[in-house]
């Protein structure tokens, strides 16, 4: 059963953007019934907002064969056959994010490239956690750009937990290295660590991401517990390219999805858990503290096909 406050928010948030997921469904009947290029339809408007051919192919198939089965003959039966195969195909990657408290401190590695939402997305999990009543840190680990150290700071103030920073081009394996080094000294729960917003493409950039996995290993051979990726809804097919390329070098654990209030490309998530299947964690829904929530299959299908 899906959270009717969240889907009323997602709602609220997708309706902004000219999303396929609020195309109103009941344009593809004349009177009654089907019209003959209502699958094409829809399959050229998942297309468009960047579900991906694998995605949209088990999509389309699945209503196909319900249409040919009879089982689809109003627009009541289309939404709930849309909203069944949808769900079979978000159900099994909505993973929240569970972080056991005999792990401390809890290591988590924030990934993603510049303008994602990366460094409002760790001020966004800072301040959920201590309202959790977890002791929650933060690394700068992104000492590749000059604001980024300013930004996070501005977000740890805002989420009220500490910093732990060094200066601009300091080596970032070291800064975090040092800083769980401190998360253990005062007995925190959680240690978020940022990592340079760097291009997917760039593969130094990448190996220096294996590099401070390595290092942090020396702390905790299984740290660390939680590799996120941010990626953008908004920029379509290359945030699927992204989620792969990073799961290849680092081997992700996680996804967030931010910027989905923004959205005429929200089927990007379609096409990663159709290729990738990895847990997504959660979904950044506007600029506030509080605009990140956990990722609920139910809620978010049902705000983009309707309740039952």
């Amino acid at each position: 059963m899906s959270d009717s406050g969240l889907v009323n928010k997602l709602r609220a948030r997708l309706n902004k953007g000219d999303s396929w997921l609020t195309y109103d469904l009941g344009r593809l009947f004349t009177a009654d019934t089907l019209r003959e290029d209502a699958i094409e339809q829809l399959e050229e408007r998942l297309l468009l907002a960047d579900a991906g051919i694998d995605a949209t192919s088990w999509l389309t198939e699945h209503l196909g064969n319900d249409l040919r089965a009879g089982r689809i003959k109003t627009e009541a039966q289309l939404r709930a056959a849309l909203r069944k195969a949808l769900l079979e195909l978000l159900t099994p990657v909505a993973k929240p994010l569970l972080i056991p408290p005999f792990i401390k401190p809890y290591v988590m590695f924030v990934a993603g490239v510049n303008g994602v939402g990366k460094t409002t997305t760790i001020g966004k999990l800072a301040a959920r956690f201590k309202r959790e009543g977890k002791n929650v840190m933060i690394a700068a680990g992104d000492t590749f750009r000059a604001a980024a150290v300013e930004q996070l700071n501005t977000w740890a103030t805002r989420a009220d937990v500490p910093l732990i920073s060094q200066g601009a081009g300091a080596d970032s394996a070291s800064v975090i290295y040092d800083a769980v080094t401190a998360a253990k000294a005062r007995g925190a729960d959680v240690l978020i660590a940022d990592t340079a917003g760097r291009l997917h493409t760039q593969s130094h950039l990448m190996d220096e991401l294996r590099k401070i996995k390595r290092v942090v290993q020396k702390h905790d051979p299984f740290a660390p517990h939680e590799v996120m990726l941010v990626v953008d809804a908004t920029t379509g097919q290359n945030a699927l390219n992204q989620a792969l390329q990073f799961h290849e070098a680092i081997g992700l654990t996680g996804l967030t999805l931010t910027k989905l209030d923004g959205t005429a490309k929200g089927g990007v998530l379609l096409a990663i858990a159709r290729r990738l299947a990895l847990p997504v964690r959660f979904v950044g829904l506007g600029e506030g503290i509080d605009d990140l929530e956990p990722f609920d299959a139910a809620s978010y299908v049902d705000a983009l096909v309707g309740g039952e």
